[in-house]
């Protein structure tokens, strides 16, 4: 777990960041603003294999413009010797698998911020899937749901040796996620809000939503995640577990679940 909070950074956190290792692969489940010092500080970033980006929401890709920096610019991914690093002709190149128009806004995003437009481009291998396909990485499957929220959004649901982990990403209230769900070993699911929205569309959860949508999930276990540190993390877990009828954990930087 390397970042949970919402668009509005923890003191000291980092939005939305999971790393999942299984079978030899690393991949990344967004990278969000302040998840690329979060993953120096458990592993060496030039050893994941793959992001994989829900939506392109700023909370849930800001990171991957210094994380492309590390790759492009780093003293060690150099051509000739420097400090010490004996120079490569192979850099990492980590795929990077995005839902469709990333490209586009990747773009955009390096213009307005005065780096190279194709400058995350230049660091990762892009990839703009389809919500009907099945990723494979190593021995990592990861599949998708596109679910409402205010700009085009996809669930992940990820498995290997048996196991599987579903992310909800950003989502309003939706039957689509309970079945895509279905019986997964844990649900990783928003709880951004304490109330529901007070106007206009929706695109997110409350606590109760979602113990109740973990429910309908038969999820075997059920972590509220995309949740400040504002918010009565006990009230967020007694209106979620009153929903789901078991057990809830709120998600906390750095915890490890193991399946």
């Amino acid at each position: 777990m390397l970042g949970k909070s919402p668009a509005w950074q923890d003191a000291g956190g980092a939005c939305s960041g999971y790393l999942v290792q299984a079978a030899g692969a690393r991949v990344l489940l967004d990278c969000g603003n302040g998840v690329f010092g979060k993953l120096r500080a458990v592993m060496d970033y030039a050893e994941v294999d793959a992001v994989v980006v829900s939506h392109l929401h700023a909370d849930h890709i800001l990171d991957l413009v210094p994380f492309a920096s590390g790759l492009i610019y780093a003293p060690r991914h150099q051509p000739v010797p420097v400090d010490g690093w004996p120079g490569t002709d192979h850099p990492p190149h980590p795929r990077l698998i995005a839902p469709p128009g990333a490209g586009e806004a990747f773009r955009r995003l390096c213009a307005a911020s005065g780096m190279r437009e194709e400058h995350i481009e230049t660091g990762f291998a892009l990839e703009e899937y389809d919500g009907g396909d099945v990723v494979t990485v190593g021995d990592i499957a990861v599949r998708f749901q596109a679910v409402p929220h205010f700009v085009p959004t996809h669930a992940l649901d990820v498995s290997a040796d048996g196991a599987r982990i579903t992310y909800s990403a950003d989502s309003s209230p939706s039957d689509a996620l309970c079945e895509f769900a279905r019986d997964t070993d844990l649900l990783l699911i928003e709880a951004t809000l304490p109330r529901p929205e007070r106007d206009g569309p929706r695109g997110h959860l409350t606590p109760a939503e979602a113990g109740d949508h973990g429910r309908r999930a038969g999820a075997r276990r059920l972590v509220l995640t995309h949740i400040s540190d504002e918010l009565d993390a006990e009230r967020a877990l007694r209106e979620a577990a009153a929903a789901f009828g078991g057990p809830v954990e709120v998600a906390r930087e750095g915890a490890v679940y193991t399946l």
